[in-house]
């Protein structure tokens, strides 16, 4: 037996090799028992899966191949790979059928062998499978010989279109619709006659698609952001401006038209968004904190306010990405907003509203929702200025006047408390508190807060400056009762008086800045309130500075003496004058100057006062040269000293100095020039000056005085028309005892 194995594989699997019968075979099918082909067989697989064996011809189409059998002379089917793979998979499985009956039959025979022919190895039956390899590979080979013989476009998949059904499960409903579209242009335009039951079918088909179309628009502003939502919505408006076009179709035509239509889809999806507006308008999100303390009117409206502003947010983000640009959705649902909320705040404004709730509600109307639309990527889609006012005038103007009477109730109130305040401190003798060393008040600061804070408010409300201006109509009032405490605190003259004073001259200046650089109150207010704020400086000045000239008076008698033109005499005024102004430091730096600066004029004009005066006779000019040197002197360390200490009136230097040179000059003419030259700056330069100047100069004769001045007059009278006006000798008095016995001419 193993000897008979051995030749069973000298000749592998080509054609029949084997020389023996077996008797289980019929004699015209031979075979080999050790691994060979039956070639009958195979003849039979040949005939049975319908196979030619023979090449196809090159001209062959894939619509008129013939078979390998005479008989059968019916077109095959076309050969295409869905009509040709199937065979593929019935050969392998005869072949596989084959192995293993084969396997049996070898499995069998070695089961009869002597055990120990049992140890030799498995028959050789990778000769049985190189050749069944080889057989399946020529079949391969042919079958894709005659594939490769197709046309390409014959081996592309049948597109299939999916059903009415299927579309509206995949929620495409553009594509649902034009099928539909399809099917009714058919049934009415394309057909004598409809058949009622595709109507009747149409019509249950455009019913249900409506349903689905109307439910996805209901889901418009709480979409998902996922894909399959907005693709979706976006369907769903091409569906309606599809049966539109459809609908406009129709109007062209004669016939009658299906009971569906005109189906108005665009005035359904404008019903259907205006019902979902409203809906989310009465059905707004949970309070939020903020809202816990907030009256149910209040409330009310912030909800629909916030619900208002995500919603629009919302359509400008996604919804709008939906619609076409033709479609103007933004301005669509802004309408729609804009209605919605000012029917529900026309309502509310009916009732009586107390003032917190009018103000909030004013506040909704003229800056919240403004505000909203204001935002810049709401503002670059809707046009807000074709919304218009949430509520009418005749509703409007009673809320604003409600509201301005409130702040301006409100305003009164706390700025009285701040003096209220002051006066407290006063009356316990506190002094004010010091900061950087100065006094300060918090009057001006907190009553400014006050003003800005709710007029800059009350402006933003009710979107009018000179409305919200009327607010400050009772603040001339205040700043009366603030003069009034002012002058009282001088007229006790405590011992905290001065510090009161000082830190009410920054309150001063503080309140005028404040006066004139805002235009937050209206004109009359502002002209009654700043010459009381000039009344209360000047006060204090005087308050201040009277006990400082009565220290200062025993030097100001040696001016225009004989004892003046002696230097030491002139110099205990100064040093008298820097003590004292050590003493008026304690109010601000700007008005500590402005406190300085007045003393430094009312200083200046007391020496030229005592000088005018006349007690000194300059008979000659040596005299005279001595008092312009004296009086140039003088007039260089005073301004050295003032402004030392923060001084800015520089032009006082100057009078003293013109003044000087009068003294000096001895020719005619050029005294008219310098006296010309001192009244073209100082306007307020009388005759009466000019006179108590001149008379200083004993030297001169009466009539060359009388030239001098007529000349000096007569020129000054007409300059001073376009002159600048700046005064100073107006504060001069030069009446003397003599002087009043004298002839104005003299």
């Amino acid at each position: 037996m193993s000897q008979m194995m051995d030749k069973s594989t000298e000749n592998p699997g080509n054609d029949p090799v084997s020389t023996k019968s077996n008797g289980s075979i019929k004699s015209d099918e031979k075979t080999s028992t050790d691994g060979g082909i039956n070639v009958g067989m195979m003849e039979k697989f040949r005939r049975s899966f319908r196979l030619s064996t023979q090449p196809l011809s090159p001209g062959l189409s894939a619509g008129s191949a013939s078979t390998s059998t005479k008989s059968n002379q019916k077109k095959s089917r076309p050969l295409t790979r869905s009509n040709t793979e199937p065979s593929m998979p019935k050969f392998d499985n005869t072949v596989n059928r084959l192995k293993e009956s084969i396997r049996w039959r070898q499995k069998k025979q070695v089961h009869t062998l002597p055990s120990e022919d049992l140890e030799e190895k498995e028959p050789r039956m990778p000769k049985f499978d190189n050749a069944l390899r080889r057989m399946s590979g020529s079949f391969q080979w042919r079958w894709k010989r005659e594939v490769d013989t197709l046309p390409s476009e014959d081996l592309k998949e049948e597109k299939v279109t999916p059903t009415f059904e299927e579309y509206l499960e995949m929620q495409a409903f553009c594509e649902a619709t034009q099928q539909l579209i399809d099917r009714e242009k058919h049934l009415f335009w394309e057909t004598a006659e409809a058949n009622k039951e595709a109507v009747e079918k149409l019509a249950a088909d455009h019913k249900a698609l409506e349903e689905r179309v109307w439910q996805i628009l209901q889901q418009s502003l709480s979409l998902s952001s996922e894909e399959a939502s907005v693709s979706a919505l976006k369907s769903a408006v091409k569906a309606i401006n599809l049966e539109e076009e459809q609908d406009q179709l129709w109007k062209q035509r004669c016939r009658t038209p299906p009971a569906w239509r005109p189906s108005e889809w665009k005035k359904r999806h404008d019903e259907v968004l205006q019902k979902l507006v409203n809906g989310r308008m009465d059905n707004q999100s949970s309070p939020t904190g903020d809202q816990v303390n907030q009256s149910s009117i209040q409330a009310d409206i912030q909800s629909m306010g916030r619900q208002l502003k995500k919603d629009l947010q919302w359509v400008v983000e996604k919804v709008k990405n939906c619609y076409p640009p033709e479609m103007d959705i933004c301005n669509f649902y802004a309408r729609q907003y804009h209605q919605t909320f000012s029917a529900r705040l026309k309502k509310i404004a009916d009732f009586v509203l107390d003032d917190k709730d009018c103000s909030f509600l004013l506040r909704w109307v003229k800056e919240f929702y403004p505000g909203i639309l204001e935002k810049p990527e709401l503002a670059s889609n809707i046009n807000t200025e074709a919304l218009g006012n949430l509520l009418p005038n005749e509703l409007l103007k009673p809320l604003e006047e409600q509201y301005l009477s409130k702040q301006q109730s409100d305003l009164m109130i706390y700025i009285d408390r701040v003096l209220d305040e002051a006066k407290k401190e006063w009356d316990q003798g506190k002094e004010p508190t010091r900061d950087d060393g100065c006094y300060a008040s918090p009057v001006a600061y907190d009553v400014i807060q006050f003003i800005n804070g709710i007029v800059t408010s009350a402006h933003i409300t009710v979107r009018d400056p000179h409305k919200a201006q009327k607010i400050t109509s009772n603040l001339t009032d205040f700043m009366q009762r603030y003069q009034n405490f002012h002058e009282d605190i001088i007229k006790q003259n405590k011992p905290h008086s001065k510090a009161f004073i000082k830190a009410n001259l920054s309150c001063v200046e503080q309140f005028r800045d404040f006066l004139v650089d805002r235009n937050l109150f209206p004109e009359d207010v502002r002209e009654n309130c700043l010459p009381v704020l000039t009344e209360m400086k000047q006060s204090a000045y005087t308050y201040l500075l009277t006990p400082v000239h009565k220290i200062l008076k025993p030097h100001y008698k040696k001016v225009g003496t004989s004892d003046w033109l002696k230097k030491n005499t002139f110099e205990k005024l100064l040093n008298s004058t820097e003590e004292e102004l050590q003493q008026l430091q304690g109010s601000s730096q700007s008005s500590y100057q402005e406190l300085i600066g007045q003393l430094h004029q009312e200083v200046t004009e007391e020496y030229v006062r005592r000088l005018l005066k006349g007690e000194v006779k300059l008979k000659d000019s040596n005299q005279q040269q001595k008092a312009y040197e004296t009086v140039k002197e003088n007039a260089e360390k005073l301004h050295e000293l003032f402004a030392k200490m923060g001084s800015k009136q520089d032009w006082l230097k100057e009078i003293l100095t013109k003044i000087a040179e009068v003294l000096k000059l001895q020719d005619i003419p050029a005294i008219q020039m310098q006296i010309v030259s001192l009244g073209s700056a100082y306007p307020d330069l009388s005759e009466k000056h000019v006179s108590a100047l001149l008379k200083l100069k004993a030297n001169l004769s009466k009539a060359d005085k009388k030239t001098i001045k007529t000349t000096v007059l007569d020129i000054l009278t007409e300059s001073h028309t376009n002159a600048e006006t700046r005064t100073f000798f107006s504060k001069v008095e030069v009446m003397s005892r003599s002087f009043a016995f004298q002839n104005i001419t003299d």
